[in-house]
């Protein structure tokens, strides 16, 4: 799905702006309200825009501690240890992975010891065959998308 410029410059109002009416992104951008509404429904159906929810800080939940868990899975098994994954809520995000590991999780706790918890929680599923832990120490770059918006827009004025 190709994104244009117009498409660029919506996606970058709604990162900026996220609890503005649709009215009020037209009139900024200086479009008809039905334009901006049916970009914004192409945007979802194409699955750019995959939701509209605010982010929520796993620290300020109490969950200060963030890790990367890599999980090697005994073959076969990669499909039942992600739903079983997806059933701790410490872990916030898996993925399948090359390298060193099979599956990669975001993984929050309170603190060290209930991290090693969460971990023990792993090691005993069935189907994990060996874990290792990367603790998080500070935060570079947060997730961010908006750079990335920006980057294709210019490539789309620019025809690329």
């Amino acid at each position: 799905m190709a994104v244009d410029a117009l498409d660029a410059k919506i996606l970058r109002l709604l990162l900026e702006q996220p609890r503005t009416s649709v009215r009020e992104y037209a009139r900024v951008l200086g479009v008809a309200r039905g334009t901006l509404q049916a970009r914004l429904d192409r945007l979802e159906r194409d699955g750019v825009i995959t939701g509209t929810g605010p982010r929520l800080s796993a620290a300020a939940l109490g969950h200060p501690v963030l890790a990367f868990v890599h999980i090697e899975v005994t073959q076969g098994h990669l499909d039942t240890v992600a739903e079983a994954l997806a059933d701790v809520p410490e872990i916030i995000e898996a993925f399948s992975i090359t390298g060193g590991g099979d599956l990669m999780a975001r993984v929050v706790a309170r603190d060290a010891g209930h991290l090693e918890d969460v971990i023990q929680v792993l090691v005993q599923t069935p189907g994990v065959v060996r874990t290792r832990t990367e603790m998080v120490l500070r935060e570079r770059v947060p997730y961010r998308v908006l750079p990335l918006v920006d980057a294709v827009g210019r490539a789309a004025q620019r025809g690329a």
